[in-house]
């Protein structure tokens, strides 16, 4: 029988209590192993580099470097690691600033065991995971265009776009395509251009905004 790959999760909180939770909701999770917890920006890159997570559960307020500037940290040292924003804040300022970080999922806290773990398998495999709240924001902040922009993209580079807002991998959408991952990194990296995107979660939201795709 073989074995399923267990997800590796580091959780940066600066709140025992909510560290604690996390670590008791996780040990119900047979695919998902919390492997490290973080108090702050600091303790989260350098365990970074010793444990290389799969996937980081951020707060978004805490003491010294906060989850903002962790995210970009992280993302520009390590862009392996993928990071779900965990956090009780649902300001329009924070979720900008934390897309715009390189997070790729923006979550509140209190969701249930089972979301948690959807979530975290869903970020693990580069699929953009938003609260409604999230979406809601990223959606209202793109700036308003008086006509439909023209994003100049190719036929190729809507069939990538397509697969960016249903969720799919480089290499999912490597195989649908029957391309290399390096040619689907090329497609991704001119979408992005394009659109004016700062990453994935955002370039999927402006294809939603301005119907680039159809509607699944």
């Amino acid at each position: 029988m073989s074995e399923k790959a267990t997800i590796r999760v580091l959780c940066v909180d600066d709140h025992e209590i909510m560290r604690g939770g996390i670590r008791y909701l996780l040990l119900a999770v047979e695919d998902v192993e919390l492997v490290g917890e973080a108090r702050n920006g600091e303790e989260a890159l350098n365990l970074c580099e010793t444990l290389r997570p799969d996937v980081i559960l951020m707060d978004m307020r805490m003491p010294g470097m906060d989850g903002t500037q962790t995210t970009q940290l992280i993302r520009e040292r390590y862009p392996d690691i993928q990071i779900l924003i965990l956090t009780s804040f649902d300001e329009e300022e924070l979720i900008q600033q934390a897309m715009q970080a390189g997070a790729i999922g923006y979550l509140q806290k209190g969701i249930s065991v089972d979301e948690l773990a959807d979530a975290v398998r869903s970020v693990h495999t580069g699929k953009p995971t938003l609260s409604p709240e999230a979406f809601h924001v990223l959606i209202q902040s793109s700036v308003p265009q008086p006509q439909k922009p023209d994003f100049d993209l190719t036929d190729r580079e809507l069939q990538v776009l397509e697969m960016l807002v249903q969720g799919f991998s480089n290499t999912q959408i490597s195989n649908r395509l029957v391309i290399t991952v390096a040619t689907v990194k090329y497609h991704v990296r001119n979408i992005l251009n394009k659109l004016g995107a700062a990453n994935r979660t955002e370039a999927a939201a402006l294809a939603v905004q301005h119907d680039l795709v159809p509607n699944s």
